[in-house]
């Protein structure tokens, strides 16, 4: 059975940015905001009682036979409150809450603003067209971290930024509140200026659209905007609680719309914002979609005339991850900090680089040393997104995917023990920051990725010591069944990878700038008994018995000094124990 709401989900979801929002007074109605109409005929009666008469029980026609004309709502402003300032504190009244109003949750973004608001933050609406003279919307939007441009007048709609090139657009047909040029009358919703005419034209041509909250009956320069296009792009959904009839049905039969029965506006945003969201945490490839690109992976590295295909393959998803990374999806600016976020950024991070991650791994596990360049070129493009201004922990976290990727091919490299791809990604990967580049030993680590209390927000992690250290061993873990069934077996390499790179970075660190420090992981605690089974001893006894034979020496680490080696152990080591990470 067909579900309209279900193909509204699908369609916005697969076309982020694609649908603009047309709202009206239903969307606000439960905020306790009054229509504009509404607003005459208060000002009406207002003025009436100045007068010392009574416009009652039809306000629009005492006003018609007492000044002889329709009402206007600029002349009633003006009547009743005669400086800038008054008319400004007069019309806060209807559209601003009260301390009790507020405390009251009245005239404050409803759940359906704020639905709209998430959306808009996550990239799936852009362009928001509204006949209200309200800012709620603009509230509920700066509270997600988006300063939308607002166009409630032809200058404005003039003078704006191409609708591409913004995050979010909203234009208000019918003006804004604080404006006495807004439109109420008949009149002055018959006709509007040919530089929104043309807005509307280009909105409703390139846009599909979602109606909800909005009749046709009054607005006849918006109907007649709709009634002009006779293009179809993209689906239009009419969101109605009662059967559309009348001018409303005619446009919806001349958009060929869906139609959606909902219950409200807030119960319909909300469904469809958890509809969109829950779709976005499913976009994980499908599973069969990973196996056939492991499946190719193998069958291109053990041989060498497939080079070029292998090579084609992981740059293939390597640029295709690059491309999902962008600024767009994953703004750095003007998006503040929440658990939820933080939640969803770091599962979407996870599902986009889940066929990169599988190949990083296979291929470290069953390459050689002909294949070690492919695997730093990968993780190299991937740590190294482009970054601007923005808050801190989401410029930290845009290395998310590039350590999911050194983590998966230093663990698999320690399984394979292929040392030698095990230091070229840690040492021969560069990464650039403002300018310098840092081998990934010194840049990629979780700190930098998530510091001081922000992992503890994850999922399980609030009451962790290492929270990054632990999450990463928890969904990486599926990554490795195939090559480390044994669950012992893939610890031991874990913590391995996580020991040998904490002293990789305390050889590089002390190098640059003489200081001794470095990453701790969940192995300083893993072990309840440091002085007998901690990896700390066993790699101490496994290089006191190899010396100058030992695979990561072998490999380049530490000058391939056995001296070296030694001074940096005994240095983390001794940081480790002062801090006390296993007790």
């Amino acid at each position: 059975m067909n579900d309209p709401l279900l193909s509204l989900a699908f369609s916005v979801h697969a076309n982020k940015g694609v649908f603009a929002l047309l709202i009206g007074s239903g969307v606000s109605r439960t905020a306790g905001i009054p229509t504009g109409w509404e607003v005459v005929l208060d000002l009406i009666q207002k003025l009436a009682h100045l007068k010392h008469e009574n416009c009652d029980p039809d306000p629009v026609i005492w006003y018609k036979n007492t000044f002889g004309k329709e009402p206007d709502y600029a002349v009633l402003l003006d009547s009743i409150a005669k400086s800038p300032s008054e008319r400004s504190q007069l019309l806060r009244g209807y559209f601003e809450p009260s301390e009790e109003e507020r405390s009251q949750n009245i005239k404050v973004p409803t759940v359906a603003h704020k639905a709209i608001a998430e959306l808009t933050a996550r990239g799936y609406i852009r362009v928001i067209v509204t006949t209200n003279f309200d800012r709620l919307l603009e509230k509920a939007l700066e509270a997600v971290g988006v300063n939308p441009t607002v166009i409630s007048t032809p200058d404005a709609a003039e003078g704006a930024l191409p609708l591409p090139h913004t995050k979010c657009t909203i234009i208000k047909v019918n003006g804004d509140y604080l404006d006495s040029r807004i439109k109420n009358t008949p009149e002055e919703l018959g006709r509007y200026d040919k530089r929104i005419d043309r807005l509307l034209d280009r909105i409703f041509d390139e846009f599909g659209l979602i109606v909800c909250g909005w009749s046709a009956e009054w607005d006849t320069a918006l109907r007649a905007a709709i009634e002009r296009c006779r293009s179809h792009r993209f689906t239009t959904f009419w969101a109605c609680r009662t059967e559309p009839d009348g001018l409303t049905k005619k446009l919806i039969d001349l958009r060929r719309a869906e139609i959606l029965r909902i219950k409200d506006a807030d119960s319909f945003f909300q469904e469809v914002k958890e509809k969109v969201f829950a779709l976005e945490e499913l976009e994980r490839p499908h599973p069969q979609s990973t196996k056939i690109a492991v499946s190719t992976l193998k069958r291109y590295i053990v041989d060498d005339t497939n080079r070029i295909r292998l090579h084609d393959l992981v740059m293939h998803e390597t640029e295709k991850l690059y491309g999902e990374l962008s600024e767009k999806d994953f703004p750095t600016q003007g998006v503040p900090f929440s658990v939820e976020e933080l939640k969803s950024r770091v599962q979407r991070y996870e599902a986009l680089t889940e066929i990169p991650l599988a190949l990083m791994v296979n291929g470290c596990y069953w390459g050689g040393e002909a294949h070690v360049g492919l695997w730093v070129k990968c993780l190299e493009r991937i740590a190294n997104l482009p970054k601007r201004d923005g808050l801190v922990v989401w410029l930290n976290l845009k290395l998310y995917p590039a350590l999911l990727l050194l983590y998966g091919g230093g663990i698999a490299s320690i399984a394979a023990e292929n040392y030698g791809a095990f230091s070229a990604l840690l040492t021969k990967t560069k990464v650039r920051d403002i300018g310098e580049e840092q081998p990934a030993a010194l840049a990629l680590y979780t700190w930098a990725v998530m510091e001081n209390k922000v992992p503890n927000q994850l999922p399980g992690m609030e009451r962790h010591k290492t929270p990054l250290s632990d999450h990463l061993y928890d969904i990486l873990h599926a990554h490795f069944i195939e090559i480390l069934p044994d669950d012992t077996h893939y610890s031991k390499c874990f913590d391995r990878f996580e020991y040998l790179h904490g002293l990789v970075h305390v050889d590089l660190r002390e190098k640059q700038s003489g200081r001794l420090w470095g990453p701790v992981g969940r192995f300083a605690w893993n072990y309840r008994d440091y002085g007998t089974g901690g990896i700390m001893k066993k790699i101490e006894l496994e290089a006191k018995e190899a010396d100058e034979k030992w695979a990561p020496l072998q490999a380049g680490l530490f000058d391939g000094s056995v001296v070296r080696s030694q001074q940096v152990k005994t240095a983390f080591d001794q940081l480790l124990k002062s801090t006390n990470w296993w007790l």
